[in-house]
């Protein structure tokens, strides 16, 4: 079994973190597991252990919905792999929300 990998994920702009009790930042230590965690997984236990409401307005099936954006360290993660992207220790996770009411 690995150790507890611990990943920092932000949940700023557009009212992502509204989904979130309003909190913009966590620091999230993941169990540990034999495998790397890759970001399927990491919406999957986001899903289960974070939402704190309407989780249809973030995820959609196994991914986010259409609207969110998402980036590791920095970059888009369609350049990364996107759910299939293997987290490294302390990667950032940022998810903005780019759908706005009117």
């Amino acid at each position: 079994m690995r150790t507890l990998r611990t990943h920092s994920s932000t949940f700023s702009r557009g009212g992502a973190e509204l989904l979130f009790d309003g909190v913009k930042n966590h620091h999230v230590t993941l169990p540990g597991q034999s495998d790397p965690w890759d970001m399927k997984q990491l919406l999957a236990w986001i899903r289960g252990n974070m939402l704190k409401e309407r989780p249809e307005l973030f995820i959609q099936g196994d991914t986010v919905r259409p609207g969110i954006l998402v980036l590791i360290n920095d970059a888009d993660w369609e350049l990364m792999g996107e759910l299939e992207y293997q987290l490294q220790d302390q990667d950032n996770v940022v998810f903005i929300s780019t759908l706005h009411g009117g």
